[in-house]
C-alpha cells in the first residue's frame, strides 16, 4: 500500500574530488531514544521510483544513498531540515515482521506529503501529526513481508555512518549559486551555511529547499569555501577550497571534511 509522491528529479552529477581542512570537533550525534511509528513503502523492487525526491539528492545510486532510504512525514521532514538524518527502523508487534531481523538503517531523501482525501488511520499516513516513514519497497523488504502494506515500527535516529566527506552540488547561474549537500554525517543535517570565495567574507547562505541553500552573489572566477553548521550538535566545521576558481553549475564537488 504505497502512498503517493511528488519528484523531484536532478540531471546527473559528476563527482570531483578535493582536498580541503577541518576545524575540531565541538559536538558527536549521539542516538535518540526509540518511539512508535509506522511504515509503508512506495516504487518497486528496483526502487527505481525513489530517484529524485523532495531532499534533491538526484540519483540516489551515483550519489551513495542506495535503496536504504525513507520519505518522511510532514511531522519529521520537518521542512527539508530532516533531509539526509538516519534512522534505526524495527518491524513491531505485527505477524508481517521478519523476527531475524533487529533493524534497518535508513536515511531521509524524500517527502511523504499529507493525503488529506483520506484518514489518517486510512490512507492518510503521512497526515499530520503522525511520524511516518514511506520507504523504498527493498527496505521495506527487509523488515516485513511487502503484501503487508503497513506496519508498525520502533525507529530511533542514529548517527549517519557515511564514507567519506561532504559533498556540494552546484546549481544556479552566475548571480545565484545553489547548492546541495550531500554525504552528511553526524546528524545528516544542516541547520545553516556560509560561503566564501577568494575575494570575499563570509556570506551567509539561506534555506532554498530540502537539502540546498542559496547564495544571491557573483562568485564567478573565485576558488569557493564553505561553513556548515549541523542542526542537531550546532557543530561548526569549514570546507577550504571546496571548488576552484573555475567552477561551474552541474558539477558535485567533494571534500574529506564531514561531521561525527
Amino acid at each position: 500500500m504505497a502512498s503517493m509522491l511528488q519528484f523531484y528529479s536532478l540531471s546527473t552529477l559528476l563527482l570531483i574530488t578535493v582536498v580541503s581542512k577541518s576545524t575540531t570537533a565541538t559536538g558527536i550525534f549521539r542516538p535518540s531514544r526509540w518511539a512508535l511509528a509506522h511504515a509503508t513503502f512506495y516504487g518497486d523492487e528496483t526502487a527505481s521510483a525513489t530517484v529524485g525526491g523532495a531532499c534533491g539528492y538526484g540519483n540516489l545510486f551515483l550519489n551513495g544513498y542506495g535503496t536504504d532510504t525513507a520519505a518522511l512525514s510532514s511531522t519529521l521532514f520537518n521542512n527539508g531540515y530532516s533531509c539526509g538524518t538516519c534512522y534505526q527502523i524495527k518491524c513491531y508487534q505485527s505477524s508481517a515482521c521478519y523476527s531475524n531481523v533487529p533493524f534497518i538503517t535508513v536515511t531521509a531523501t524524500n517527502l511523504c506529503p499529507p493525503n488529506w482525501a483520506q484518514p489518517s488511520d486510512n490512507g492518510g499516513w503521512c497526515n499530520p501529526p503522525r511520524a511516518h516513514f514511506d520507504m523504498s519497497k527493498p527496505a521495506f523488504m527487509k523488515i516485513a513481508q511487502w503484501k503487508a502494506g503497513i506496519v508498525p515500527v520502533l525507529f530511533r535516529r542514529v548517527p549517519c555512518q557515511t564514507g567519506g566527506g561532504l559533498r556540494f552540488s552546484f546549481q544556479g547561474n552566475g548571480y545565484w549559486l545553489l547548492v546541495y549537500v550531500m554525504n552528511v554525517g553526524g546528524g545528516g543535517d544542516i541547520a545553516g551555511m556560509w560561503v566564501k570565495g577568494s575575494r570575499t567574507g563570509w556570506i551567509s547562505m539561506s534555506h532554498n529547499w530540502g537539502a540546498s541553500y542559496q547564495a544571491f552573489a557573483t562568485l564567478g572566477g573565485q576558488a569557493l569555501s564553505f561553513k556548515i553548521t549541523s542542526y542537531t550538535t550546532k557543530q561548526t566545521i569549514i570546507a577550504w577550497n571546496v571548488a576552484p576558481s573555475n567552477w561551474a553549475v552541474g558539477l558535485t564537488y567533494s571534500t574529506n571534511v564531514n561531521f561525527h
